[in-house]
């Protein structure tokens, strides 16, 4: 053979058989894989199907600003002898507990509803 003619051979004849290779190799693991998930047959037991529809409800909340020159009160539920600390920047349920000496579990019973996380400034907290 000659040693031209090899060479060719070589350079276009490797890279040719390394790609039938690794197209043989995913065509086998696409294969095995896809083997698992093949349908099966129940056998002797009759199926039976409900077809049911959804509904959706929407609800629509309408909030509308107080007219100029009217004066609006809200009421808010306390427990008697109850006392509220406001959030300020930078602080944490176990800031506020040590600035009222209490505990963060005791904060966390108190005020079922916060995530101790996303704290706001401005927002009331009680802390007895």
């Amino acid at each position: 053979m000659d040693p031209r003619t090899r060479q060719q051979l070589t350079r276009y004849g490797a890279p040719a058989a390394f790609l039938a290779a690794v197209t043989i190799a995913v065509i086998l693991i696409k294969a095995g894989l896809n083997a698992g998930s093949g349908s099966t047959t129940t056998l002797g037991l009759p199926t039976t199907s409900t077809a049911t529809k959804a509904t959706t409800t929407t609800t629509k909340l309408v909030l509308t600003a107080p007219q100029a020159g009217t004066t609006t009160t809200g009421t808010e539920t306390t427990a008697p002898g109850a006392e509220y600390y406001v959030v300020q920047s930078g602080d944490t349920l176990g800031s506020i507990a040590g600035k009222s000496s209490t505990t963060v579990d005791e904060l966390m019973t108190l005020n079922p509803g916060i995530d101790p996380t996303a704290l706001n400034i401005g927002q009331k907290i009680r802390v007895k």
